[in-house]
């Protein structure tokens, strides 16, 4: 379970408030994880725990899943906020 503690973290990483860089974000996380995957050859049950939780993640539509925005999932009120856009 010792690759868990690299693997975890990627989960997370929040995505960004505007549309605009969700496709940068997708794929910088999924080259990460996949130059991981290459690189340090995780064991089977580390693979396959943290693709349950990736899955869990993303079907449960809670909005931090990297791979694609949910369309059910709303931006929090404060991403439509104009006055915190400058800060």
């Amino acid at each position: 379970m010792y690759c868990l503690q690299w693997l975890l973290p990627v989960l997370l990483i929040p995505k960004p408030l505007n549309p605009a860089l969700w496709f940068s974000h997708s794929m910088f996380m999924g080259f990460y994880l996949l130059s991981f995957l290459l690189e340090r050859k995780p064991c089977t049950i580390c693979a396959l725990v943290f693709l349950a939780a990736l899955f869990l993640i993303c079907y449960s539509c809670w909005g931090n899943c990297f791979l694609y925005h949910c369309t059910e999932s709303q931006l929090p009120e404060s991403a439509h906020d104009p006055s915190i856009v400058g800060t």
